[in-house]
């Protein structure tokens, strides 16, 4: 299908809508701007002009901003005009507001891109209010943050089929290209909200290696006490071959370790960072939270993940943390120094490697299980060997050795339910997993931080497990509660409540 459009409307002129306006003024569209706070306009006016935004000059005029909603409609057309919109928004009621207000101005045809980090289930809410009207909501998941936006992200689109194959030829010219197949990142999920539930549980897994990346460093930094720079030396080296190839969080951990202060002083820019991660609690961010809630409601174990979410709940307070430091004293939460000969750092290190892509492989399976569930549940029919393809470049958890050994597998195998009983993933944690262990021995030894990792090494031990002490637990529940269980000898049972009760103790 021929791309058709030559303007679009961009709702949000933050860094990601900024970003996005340029993307599209280069591939040859008249961009307007639309934000409710004028200033954001004005910065926006100011990024365009900026010879470090890349934008060439003769581009400039290709993008106009609005601070009132009539004229910025009009400028996409009118109402005879088939309208193409996209919002670059905060989740939740900014977007209901949005579209209260345009209302007026939207006709049947006109079509709206929500590249906000939304709830599916908003999204869906907003597709079933507007279909009736011919207006097409597309759920479209938008990653890689506010450089990929500028240079080309990865996009998740999904909603009414027609209306996506109608925009998909645009979304296919700026989106990221994968180095290797020139692919764009960029594919239909399918319908209703799916592309949204996607780039949700995208940002899930994203928690889940961000909080494996931390625990790296700080038992490089805090207990081996590695020099910074030499942190950046040994991520660089684990990112350009192997398991880890072309890990993303990986790699700009490395660029963060090299950076120094400015101006001659001395030091690194990361020791002057509180540590704190706050945009779960201040409720800025949500998707990392959506995909707790969702492992938890549809019954998909994501330890990796949820560990991570917690460990940012926990680091969010700072000040209330330290009233419990006080109680506690600081040897019981401080990581301990090592001090630790050559040989051994090097072996180590490598443990280290592997211990990582295994507990990133933990994050990958339980991201990719919640989606596979979900599309059964919502009959999506979500296609996992395209969500890894478009997760290959401009996203967050691009990691290449990792997308080389699960998108063949899903491709091969069609429909996947879970990625753990895939032989070659399992053959791939076996062969790691001694690592982890290791890795986690000595994270309990040196006193370090260790959620993500612990949580994935059990994640493994109890899916893999034949025999699990919950076998007591049913037991316990049975006594207390009249659950019932099943019998070891009927076999293996169904996921419903078993047959047989035993009165432990009469009322």
């Amino acid at each position: 299908m021929p791309d058709e459009f030559k303007q679009i409307g961009i709702v949000g002129a933050g860094s990601m809508g900024s970003g996005m306006a340029m993307l599209f003024a280069e591939h040859g569209l008249q961009v307007s701007v639309y934000d409710v706070k004028g200033e954001n306009v004005d910065s926006l006016a100011k990024s365009i002009t900026d010879p470090n935004s890349g934008l060439a000059p003769e581009l400039y005029q290709k993008v106009t901003g609005y601070k009132e909603l009539p004229p910025f409609m009009d400028s996409l057309g009118g109402k005879s005009a088939d309208k193409l919109l996209v919002f670059s928004i905060p989740h939740g009621s900014a977007a209901d507001t949005v579209i209260d207000e345009i209302r007026p101005f939207l006709t049947a045809g006109d079509t709206i891109l929500d590249g906000g980090n939304e709830w599916y289930e908003n999204a869906r809410r907003r597709q079933d209010a507007l279909a009736p009207h011919g207006v097409a909501y597309l759920s479209m998941g938008v990653s890689g943050g506010y450089q990929s936006a500028r240079r080309g992200p990865s996009i998740s689109p999904s909603g009414d089929r027609n209306a996506v194959e109608r925009v998909l030829p645009l979304l296919e010219r700026v989106a990221a290209k994968d180095a290797r197949s020139g692919r764009a990142c960029v594919t239909n999920v399918g319908p209703g909200a799916s592309g949204h539930y996607v780039k949700m549980v995208h940002n899930g897994i994203e928690q889940g290696i961000l909080g494996i990346v931390c625990e790296t460093w700080e038992m490089l930094y805090k207990c081996l006490h590695t020099d910074l720079d030499a942190i950046a030396g040994i991520y660089e080296h684990w990112v350009s071959e192997g398991e880890l190839k072309r890990n993303f969080l990986f790699g700009i951990g490395a660029d963060i370790c090299r950076r120094h202060k400015e101006n001659g002083e001395p030091g690194h820019i990361v020791n002057e960072v509180q540590d704190k991660v706050v945009q779960d609690a201040d409720d800025s961010e949500g998707t990392g939270f959506w995909t707790v809630m969702e492992a938890a409601k549809r019954h998909v174990s994501a330890p990796t993940i949820s560990s991570a979410h917690f460990f940012r709940i926990a680091s969010s307070d700072r000040a209330e943390r330290m009233k419990v430091v006080e109680a506690f004293g600081q040897s019981l939460g401080a990581a301990r120094k090592q001090h630790a000969d050559e040989a051994f750092r090097k072996e180590f290190i490598e443990d280290l490697r592997l211990a990582a892509y295994c507990a990133c492989l933990a994050s990958f399976a339980q991201g990719m299980n919640l989606i596979a569930r979900a599309s059964e549940d919502e009959g999506w029919n979500v296609d996992l060997a395209s969500c890894i393809q478009i997760w290959r470049e401009g996203c967050i958890i691009r990691s290449e050795g990792i997308a080389d050994l699960l998108q063949p597998l899903y491709e091969k195998e069609g429909k996947v339910q879970n990625t753990l009983a895939l032989q070659a993933v399992a053959d791939e944690v076996k062969r790691t997993l001694p690592s982890l262990q290791k890795v986690v021995k000595h994270g309990l030894e040196w006193n370090a931080h260790i959620p993500t990792f612990s949580a994935s090494l059990e994640y493994f031990k109890y899916c893999g497990g034949k025999h699990l002490p919950t076998q007591f637990m049913e037991a316990e529940l049975d006594y207390f509660g009249a659950h019932s269980y099943d019998l070891k000898s009927e076999g293996d049972g169904e996921v419903k409540k078993g047959k047989h009760h035993y009165e432990w103790k009469r009322a």
